[in-house]
């Protein structure tokens, strides 16, 4: 087996068709097809199944596909890291759930690297696709919360796909509305005050679990909970109808607008932000400036 097989098994999976990976990888089909041949028989193993819709991965192969777009991965990331700095390629992406200062954090590593040429990503989105885009390889970090409720559920969720949480900062609870809300100059807010205006929560789609929930309390008996897909939407109905989410805290004034405030929740919860990765890769020099301005929000 060679990093070139894996990388020939990982393309093929990509394009799910054998003649598009090949003239992706500038070889010919029957060299390719050869090399999955000699790869199956080598393994004892189907990875693929050919049909008249293209390339179909076996539950076998999608086994081996996790582990192989690891090795590639890596490969790619000792190339990028040690490559002479003419060279070095600057490739990141990253995932996360609904955080105005993780998108900020993101523009203030691409401002950093202006008069250079990179190639950078940022998915803010639903908490089972940031899982699955760091599974898969989309995104090199994904930026979630834990808390006593959910730690649990998430951490056995990241352990069977080969990931790890690593811990950032810890905060407290926050309501987050418009600066015009009724409550919106109390020092510190209850549950029960809540009660009578509409709750925000971001929607989680066919993954709609507590524990996927991006806000905390989910189980609280809310009157009235609205879902919404993105921030810009969120804000809008904070405006218009006194509505509320649950947050961190740490509000970005240059996307948001200023017209928002941020309250403490009168709880001894505690959020803890950190960052999901696959299990024993080190981040790559993109990742690791990442990381640290995210540290500077603490």
């Amino acid at each position: 087996m060679t990093l070139q097989q894996l990388t020939y098994m990982v393309k093929i999976a990509e394009t799910k068709s054998m003649n598009k990976a090949a003239a992706e990888l500038f070889i010919s089909q029957p060299a390719l097809s050869s090399a999955v041949h000699e790869l199956e028989e080598e393994l004892s193993v189907q990875l693929f199944i050919r049909s008249q819709r293209g390339i179909i991965v076996t539950t076998e192969g999608e086994n081996f596909l996790s582990y192989a777009r690891q090795m590639v991965e890596m490969a790619q990331m000792i190339r990028d890291r040690y490559a002479p700095d003419g060279n070095r390629a600057n490739k990141f992406s990253v995932s996360m759930q609904h955080y105005s200062f993780a998108v900020e954090a993101f523009m203030t590593l691409a401002e950093e690297f202006r008069l250079n040429d990179y190639e950078l990503a940022v998915h803010e989105t639903k908490t089972a696709e940031v899982i699955e885009n760091v599974e898969k390889f989309r995104s090199e970090i994904g930026i979630i919360y834990q808390n006593d409720f959910n730690k649990r559920a998430i951490e056995k969720i990241l352990s069977d796909k080969e990931l790890e949480f690593v811990p950032l900062f810890q905060c407290e609870v926050y309501v987050y509305m418009a600066a015009g809300h009724p409550l919106a100059h109390e020092k510190r807010i209850k549950l029960e005050d809540l009660l009578e205006y509409p709750c925000l929560s971001f929607e989680q789609g066919e993954n709609n679990s507590f524990y996927y929930a991006e806000e905390m309390f989910t189980t609280y008996k809310y009157k009235r909970i609205i879902k919404a897909d993105d921030r810009a939407t969120m804000l809008n109905l904070m405006t218009g109808m006194n509505g509320f989410t649950l947050c961190s805290g740490i509000i970005c004034e240059k996307l948001n607008g200023d017209g928002y405030v941020a309250i403490p929740l009168d709880t001894d919860e505690k959020m803890t932000i950190g960052y999901i990765k696959k299990k024993r890769m080190p981040l790559s020099l993109l990742g690791e400036r990442y990381i640290d301005i995210l540290n500077t929000y603490a």
